[in-house]
């Protein structure tokens, strides 16, 4: 090759190079805020898909004509404060349905019971 053609090249090569678009790639350290949300995140979508392949709540929703699969795709499209809004209601719910009714209607009863029986 002559030298005229190995400049030529070089400047065809200069010029490729600078008219390339360059992009920059930073890498950063996360803090723990940010990896506890995201971890929290995903845990609140897994107590709520959890609680929707469970046997008895896919049938309620096939009783309210649901289909569960429809139902999974909703809670994919929710945003991320519903999602947590419906998961601490999930596992605040009491388990068992018990109800403080049921208490003071039995304490009604063994007082009554005690006091009052003759």
């Amino acid at each position: 090759m002559n030298s005229v053609t190995m400049k030529m090249l070089c400047r065809i090569l200069i010029l490729a190079m600078l008219s390339l678009s360059f992009q920059t790639v930073s890498a950063g350290m996360i803090g723990t805020d940010q990896a506890a949300v995201a971890a929290a995140v995903q845990s609140d979508r897994a107590i709520v898909l959890g609680a929707l392949s469970r046997s008895d709540v896919s049938s309620q929703l096939q009783a309210q004509g649901l289909d569960p699969a429809v139902a999974r795709d909703r809670v994919a499209a929710m945003t991320d404060e519903e999602v947590h809004t419906l998961a601490s209601g999930i596992t605040a719910a009491p388990a068992g349905a018990t109800s403080t009714w049921g208490a003071v209607i039995l304490i009604g009863l063994l007082v009554w019971f005690v006091f009052y029986r003759k």
